[in-house]
């Protein structure tokens, strides 16, 4: 039975179309690149909010035994996901300039106008990588269905080759599944990753070491199974 989705009531109206989102999910995955195809990991990540028109994302991710414990950190994510509109005087920066008390779309009525043409919202992510990697992606929310894809990213000089990637999350049976393709050179994408994490009470990084991660039915986030 799919779980209902709660909207808190101190909801900032332009993170309505997120709202499924917020929360911790845990769960397992695959890796899909070929130096490490098959192998599982784990992951955590949470969905946040604090007032302000955008959700911060921290995604952890982590390398599993065979009996699912914990071997090794694998990598983190950072980020901010928003509606993808212009940037005004009422809103929060640059650097500590304060958004004003009202909301620059303070109801349902004024984010309604910022729906597009496939009856979804168009989005702006910007996610983190450690190795001098960040990306932003533009992308569609449309019901509980997310697909971005890097609109453009910067690379230091310190960093790994990395050409972007396209994305998709999904809420599957109450459980949030994604899939990650990622670009070669010539822009031609290959699975790197996918998962299926469940919805669960707030859990630290601190309890991952001794907790066991099962792995549920394996399904795409288009949410057919595979």
């Amino acid at each position: 039975m799919a779980m209902p989705i709660e909207i808190p009531t101190n909801l900032t109206p332009e993170l309505v179309p997120f709202s499924w989102l917020l929360g911790t999910w845990e769960g397992t995955g695959t890796l899909w690149y070929p130096e490490a195809e098959g192998t599982n990991f784990g992951q955590i990540i949470t969905f946040s909010q604090d007032g302000l028109p955008f959700i911060e994302y921290r995604a952890e991710s982590f390398l599993l035994d065979d009996q699912g414990n914990k071997l090794r950190p694998l990598t983190v994510e950072t980020g901010f996901w928003q509606l993808d509109r212009a940037q005004v005087d009422g809103d929060v920066g640059p650097g500590l300039r304060a958004a004003d008390v009202v909301p620059v779309h303070p109801d349902a009525e004024s984010v309604e106008k910022l729906r597009n043409g496939d009856d979804g919202f168009n989005i702006l992510a910007t996610i983190n990588h450690p190795g001098g990697i960040s990306e932003n992606y533009s992308g569609l929310i449309k019901g509980p269905v997310v697909r971005m894809q890097t609109a453009n990213l910067m690379r230091d000089s310190i960093s790994k080759d990395y050409a972007g990637s396209v994305r998709l999350w999904g809420l599957v049976n109450s459980n949030l599944m994604w899939d990650w393709e990622v670009a070669d050179e010539k822009g031609k994408l290959h699975k790197h990753a996918s998962a299926e994490l469940r919805k669960t009470s707030s859990m630290s990084g601190m309890d991952l070491g001794s907790h066991l991660f099962e792995t549920g039915a394996e399904s795409d986030a288009n949410g057919d199974e595979k």
